[in-house]
């Protein structure tokens, strides 16, 4: 995902407007729906009239512009549901709603706002009033009416139903993956004997998926040069669908996916152990260099401003920790692909110790961190419950013991030896993740306590900063270091060691999404929604609303789907936007450097990729999102 876009020439769904509008109104358009519970009586019908006679101009709808943002794809019937009511004065907690059956317009359910507040850091003359409907769990179309003086403020119309969430995104993410493979003609040709970055040499690593919608390059990880913010791309996504494929079985019999899903595994494997080199590291990017000829193409390491090396070589935290993972899950399957099940586990076993050995001199600063600790406790959980073999246990246990030992007192992780707070645009919620997985196999009492103790201090953490300020949507916020101080914030500075890198983070609340599901399970299980309890279940239920529409641009960033979608993006070889991908999302006010403000363009002069361009990882990350909320 490097500064690139192509030009737009497809037809684009309605854009967004922008949220400080006021005065636009939402149109009584009708796509996906809502289902509704109670029956509001004629003496609430009054005392609504009433309410709104009687309260002060802060509380009334009449002559105040308002509009309504929902999740636009699915509500799952056991969830939390919320929307958001936008306004320009903020509305008294008095103002009734209504949840009515799209079909016959009947309410099915009816309740009153949360008063209307203010996110400071966003607007200080734009409010936000909650409306909870939680207890509607019966599965079919809705919209929520607000009445206004004779007329009505009406959303569009959004679906509630079992499972969902899952049942429509899978599927729709699998065919986005389908669509991401490098398998035009020109990337396999080309892909079947590409250079190496100041060699002479030439290698084999056709196959894979294109990072971007609007870059075909294949990155194991990029940003290796700043050490703290590499993200997990192409390895991430094979072990993503590899989860899925074995938490959801009977989900994915009934949306008929269960094959594509394995397949897209083993496509992914077989790229995997193709790009291991025989000295034992992998390979970790085939860059396009926005070239259109496709034998400009090369294998190489990036630093800044797409400037290439020939440090192409993985150390755990730059793909190498996940892509052993990958093939030593997907090797327990024993199916075949272009490789064997005995080759999958084979290469991971040898990359492992091979990484053992040289993963830091790999490394750019030469020494372990935070992104190393949750990369190789994942490749050592997955080898060891692939081979029961002790010495992956206590590699797996002294991973998850570093993890524990960089818990900060306040509860965020520290990313290096010194003081910085680890925050990630793409991968925050993996720590808990790779500690999850981990526990599927430890049994030992102390190793266990120790490890629940991490993901508890951790999401207590999540869920704490987040609720720190007014913040009506759940937005997560983070913890970073900006000009040496620790700042919490919602969104990421965009002055950090990358010197260019602030895209939009729906990628990290994917993670963070998964995390608290998967996470909450094990330390703070309930009868709430997916296994966990309340508060949990609602922030979570929150971060995947913000990605389906429920977010202040009132746009679903999963492309095809909802109302409202970012523009299209053309990129090369027949690649671009692609139906079920999830595209970058909102960031921070451009040109703020701490990440202060919020933002979000489909124009920008060539920039608008830091918004709407589609990335690999925010799409694996919602895949196990839903994933978890489909589990249980």
């Amino acid at each position: 995902m490097h500064k690139y876009t192509g030009a737009d020439n497809k037809p684009v769904m309605r854009a967004p407007y922008d949220p400080f509008n006021i005065h636009h109104m939402n149109p009584t358009n009708h796509t996906p729906g809502h289902y509704l519970k109670r029956f509001l009586l004629i003496t609430g019908l009054l005392s609504f009239a009433a309410n709104v006679q009687s309260q002060s101009v802060a509380g009334k709808t009449a002559n105040t512009h308002i509009s309504i943002l929902i999740n636009q794809v699915a509500y799952d019937s056991r969830g939390p549901k919320m929307a958001i009511v936008r306004s320009d004065v903020p509305l008294s907690d008095l103002v009734v709603f209504q949840v009515r059956n799209s079909a016959d317009n009947q309410v099915a359910f009816a309740g009153k706002l949360t008063k209307g507040v203010a996110v400071e850091d966003w607007s200080s003359n734009v409010y936000y009033s909650k409306v909870l409907f939680s207890a509607l769990q019966k599965p079919g179309r809705y919209k929520i009416c607000i009445p206004q003086h004779g007329s009505e403020c009406t959303s569009y119309d959004f679906l509630i139903g079992d499972k969902l969430s899952g049942k429509i995104a899978i599927p729709a993410i699998i065919g986005f993956f389908h669509h991401q493979r490098a398998n035009s003609p020109q990337e396999l040709e080309a892909d079947q004997h590409i250079l190496l970055f100041g060699s002479d040499k030439r290698v084999d690593l056709h196959g894979g998926w294109c990072d971007a919608s609007g870059d075909v390059s294949k990155y194991f990880s990029h940003l290796a040069y700043t050490n703290f913010m590499s993200p997990q791309q192409i390895p991430l996504v094979a072990w993503s669908i590899a989860n899925t494929a074995e938490k959801v079985p009977e989900l994915l019999r009934q949306v008929n996916a269960v094959q594509d899903l394995k397949n897209e595994a083993i496509y992914g494997a077989d790229y995997i152990l193709r790009s291991l080199s025989p000295e034992g590291f992998f390979y970790m990017t085939v860059f396009s260099y926005f070239d259109k000829d496709p034998n400009a193409r090369r294998v190489v390491g990036l630093l800044a401003d797409s400037k290439t090396t020939s440090d192409y070589q993985c150390a755990f935290r730059e793909g190498g920790g996940m892509a052993i993972a990958a093939l030593a899950r997907i090797s327990q399957w024993k199916i075949n692909g272009d490789f064997t099940s005995a080759q999958y586990l084979a290469g991971a076993e040898k990359a492992f110790a091979h990484l053992l050995l040289n993963s830091t001199h790999y490394a750019d600063d030469g020494k372990d961190n935070i992104i190393d600790d949750y990369c190789a406790l994942m490749a050592a959980a997955e080898l060891w419950i692939a081979t029961d073999k002790i010495s992956y246990r206590d590699q797996a246990r002294k991973r998850a013991e570093h993890l524990r030992e960089r818990l900060s007192p306040e509860g965020y992780f520290i990313a290096n030896d010194a003081n910085r707070p680890f925050w990630h645009a793409s991968d925050a919620g993996l720590p808990i993740i790779a500690l999850a997985r981990y526990l599927d196999k430890e049994k030992d009492p102390k190793s266990r306590r120790d490890a629940l103790s991490t993901i508890r201090r951790a999401l207590d953490y999540n869920l704490k900063v987040t609720s720190a300020v007014s913040n009506p949507f759940g937005y997560p916020r983070q913890s970073f270091l900006y000009h040496g101080e620790i700042r919490d914030g919602f969104f990421i500075p965009h002055e950090n060691e990358s010197g260019w890198w602030w895209q939009g983070e729906d990628a990290r609340l994917g993670s963070l999404a998964a995390a608290a599901i998967v996470g909450g399970r094990l330390v703070y299980s309930g009868t709430a929604a997916w296994g966990v309890n309340r508060e949990l279940a609602g922030y979570a239920s929150r971060l995947i609303g913000w990605i389906q529409g429920c977010n202040p641009y009132d746009i679903c960033m999963m492309y095809g789907y909802g109302k409202n979608n970012v523009p299209y993006m053309q990129s090369m070889f027949g690649h671009g936007s692609g139906k079920g991908g999830i595209s970058n999302g909102i960031t921070g006010k451009d040109n703020h450097s701490d990440g202060s403000g919020i933002d979000f363009k489909t124009k920008d002069n060539g920039n608008e990729w830091r918004w709407s361009e589609q990335w690999i990882p925010h799409t694996a990350w919602f895949l196990q999102a839903v994933t978890a909320m489909s589990s249980n």
